[in-house]
């Protein structure tokens, strides 16, 4: 029971009372004068501060993801340009290659053109030189023949018998 019983120094005060009451209005209208208006008028400059600061951060934001849509997209661009660029580069190789294959074989076929026209004009010179040889051989032999006048045939048989024998061929 000693919980019912009232302590001397809890025990309200009327005084005391209106006392800490008109404290408590002086307070607060001092407060209310000179402290609450550079208070709340720093706390919304904090405010503002602080909605600024998000506001850029917001547009940074903004900025960056657009940087980097646009760097994905140049480097689109350059993956791009440089498979053309490979490409281009392969054909003008393949083209180049192919160009010098077609040269060659050009080159290669009038050299045998040529060969073939000089082979063709040697044999043709040779077969006129055997012609020319044996046509003059067939003069030499038929002069022969005719300065001995034999009457017999084979007589005659026996003298180209042995003409020819004798002729040396070239």
């Amino acid at each position: 029971m000693f919980f019912l019983e009232i302590n001397p120094l809890i025990k309200p005060d009327i005084g005391m009372v209106v006392w800490t009451t008109v404290v408590f209005l002086l307070l607060l209208f001092v407060l209310a004068k000179y402290a609450w208006k550079p208070i709340l008028g720093a706390i919304k400059k904090r405010e503002q501060t602080i909605n600024d600061s998000l506001a850029t951060a917001e547009k940074v934001k903004a900025e960056m993801t657009q940087l980097q849509s646009e760097n994905e997209a140049l480097l689109a661009k350059a993956r791009e340009e440089r498979a053309l660029m490979l490409k281009e580069a392969r054909e003008t190789r393949d083209k180049i290659v192919n160009e010098a294959k077609e040269q060659a074989k050009a080159e290669a076929n009038k050299i045998v053109q040529e060969a073939q026209v000089a082979i063709q004009a040697q044999k043709m010179a040779a077969l006129t030189e055997v012609k020319n040889q044996i046509g003059s051989l067939v003069i030499e032999v038929s002069e022969k023949v005719l300065r001995r006048e034999l009457s017999d045939k084979k007589g005659q048989e026996e003298h180209i018998q042995s003409l020819t024998g004798q002729i040396k061929l070239n």
